[in-house]
């Protein structure tokens, strides 16, 4: 930081409704390999939602007939995260906290819209199912084994000293293990599945009827998490600013209150000046950004999607009749057939890694997004409520709602992630407009949101608007007939 812009607050960020930021100048970019890893845990998020269950699922009912849908789902999802990712790297904040800057009931309605749709522990239940399809143990035991897997992600996530870290690290792993999967399965299970799939884009006159097949709250859900989807793609700007990306390198991270050493300080930015120097930098994290989200998120997530959509018309094929995870289990049997036990088996407990590492996104996330709205909101001043402090107490609240649902017997996990993806597409299409106020009217033209990528984010707001007022009117007509 300069003596000239020393303390001094920059005007180009508002500051009705939070601390102005000071100027201060932008850290050197990193390489690829330094800057890798948030886009791995959106990843991580994203295939156990639409990737391994709700396309595949929709597959078995209509075969490949959507497969347009889901490149349009993941592609514009890329673009909404690169906004997500603009604003963090420019300030350091997270897009929630420049959201409550234009407004400020925005934090509360975000950690709202945050917590009610991922509430449902649909995405542990889905692991702890599919493992039971290993190992054999009844239905009356998936809830107590959940919680007991629940209680197992919470511990990590207290214990680690740094939580980003560590979460990276599972999650790099877990996703290893996903892609060699992928990797087998694209190459020596598809066969002719790729004709057909070839044959899904370009028959797109049969789209009208696939669509008209599946429920709207169904398709909502699948087309928000062609990708992550909901506040799962808002929690990229706070594993950004962990990662210690673009200004996110001069804030305090979340640590464990037993093993970290903790920081009471508010998470608000700062910003730069647009000279010489910072434009060159600026210009440099936002290549290496954008590079790692495109080849991390859209690349393999849309490989993951297609390869196993693919796997499921393969095996399954169309018209299925089985109900919740029994398709999976279907799938499952049909590899077991045709390229041994061993295959059925390993298809399953990928399953259950891809599930159970989804879960550890959503606590992770759900985590992050509302102490980040807390403590650069009402508990601002607080010396005692630490980030880090009201993160673990909300994670651990999140693995108590997510007993009591499973103890009351609430236990099918695809009835709990149609309705955690429902809600969220209606969240998608809130903050899509809301990325557009940030990025075009409060940051300045020479680092904000224009051209091609703004006709995308407007997309994006036509996209899961269109589709979130079509399940609407599609519940209400519900209600009547």
């Amino acid at each position: 930081m300069t003596e000239s812009t020393r303390g001094v607050i920059a005007t180009e960020i508002p500051s009705r409704f939070l601390p102005g930021v000071p100027y201060a100048d932008l850290p050197e970019p990193l390489p690829m390999k330094r800057v890798l890893g948030p886009s791995v845990l959106l990843l991580a998020g994203s295939i156990g939602s639409g990737e391994y269950v709700l396309w595949p699922y929709i597959t078995s009912q209509v075969g490949l007939a959507l497969v347009w849908l889901v490149v349009i789902g993941v592609g514009t999802q890329y673009f909404l995260n690169m906004e997500i990712e603009r604003y963090t790297l420019a300030t350091g904040e997270t897009a929630v906290t420049g959201f409550t800057r234009l407004w400020k009931p925005w934090g509360g309605l975000f950690i709202v819209m945050t917590v009610v749709p991922w509430a449902w522990p649909g995405w542990a239940t889905g692991g702890t199912t599919t493992l039971s399809f290993v190992l054999g143990f009844g239905e009356d035991a998936i809830p107590y084994v959940t919680i007991g897997v629940l209680f197992l992600i919470g511990a990590v996530l207290t214990l680690a000293p740094v939580v980003y870290r560590t979460v990276e690290k599972i999650q790099f792993f877990l996703v290893g293990l996903i892609v060699v999967f992928l990797l087998y399965a694209a190459v020596a299970l598809l066969g002719d599945g790729w004709i057909d799939l070839g044959r899904g884009f370009v028959e797109v006159q049969e789209i009208p009827d696939a669509v008209a097949a599946i429920p709207a709250a169904t398709l909502l859900g699948a087309i928000a998490f062609a990708g992550a989807g909901g506040a799962l793609n808002l929690v990229q700007s706070n594993w950004v600013r962990d990662k210690g990306l673009g200004m996110g390198a001069r804030l305090p991270k979340v640590v464990s209150p037993f093993t970290g050493e903790e920081s009471a300080a508010a998470a608000t930015g700062y910003f730069f000046r647009r000279d010489a120097a910072n434009m060159t930098r600026w210009r440099g994290w936002w290549k290496v950004a954008d590079r790692e989200q495109f080849l991390t998120f859209f690349v393999i997530g849309a490989f993951a999607l297609l390869v196993l959509m693919t796997l499921t018309f393969v095996t399954v094929g169309t018209g299925a009749e089985e109900e919740s995870f029994d398709f999976i289990r279907l799938e499952g049997e049909s590899l077991k057939e045709t390229g041994g036990a061993w295959l059925g088996t390993t298809f399953w407990l990928i399953g259950t890694v891809v599930l159970y590492s989804t879960n550890i996104a959503v606590l992770d996330m759900v985590g992050r997004v509302t102490a980040d709205v807390l403590k650069t909101g009402p508990l601002r001043e607080s010396q005692t409520w630490s980030e880090s402090r009201i993160y673990f107490v909300v994670v651990w609240a999140e693995i108590a709602f997510g007993s009591i649902i499973l103890l009351a017997g609430v236990t099918q996990p695809l009835i709990l992630l149609i309705i955690a993806s429902s809600l969220n597409g209606i969240v998608m299409f809130v903050y899509s407009g809301l990325l557009i106020k940030l990025n075009r009217f409060v940051l300045p033209r020479e680092i904000g949101l224009g051209g091609g990528r703004l006709v995308m984010i407007w997309w994006a707001v036509l996209f899961y608007g269109g589709f979130s007022l079509f399940t609407v009117y599609d519940q209400i007509i519900g209600l009547f007939n």
